[in-house]
């Protein structure tokens, strides 16, 4: 079976996905184990792309609870 490829997380889904868990900068580069500037930097949009800090990043906040919802639809990019 093949991989279903996820779309790149945005800097907003982060810092909502932070929000939503009540989670500092601090904390979530703790649980995803990247430095501080690297959380700090992809949601100041300074990094991009869907590759090392930013997997991380959204595999902490994703085994946590958060879900990335795509821009498809009527709706753009979120998070529940």
């Amino acid at each position: 079976m093949a991989a279903v490829e996820k779309s790149p997380v945005t800097p907003s889904q982060i810092r909502a996905g932070r929000a939503l868990l009540d989670w500092s900068q601090e904390l979530l580069a703790e649980k995803a184990k990247v430095g501080l500037s690297t959380v700090r930097d992809y949601e100041k949009e300074r990094r991009g792309g869907e590759v090392g800090g930013a997997k991380a990043i959204r595999l902490a906040l994703e085994d946590h609870g958060v879900v990335f919802l795509s821009s498809e639809g009527d709706y753009g990019p979120g998070v529940r």
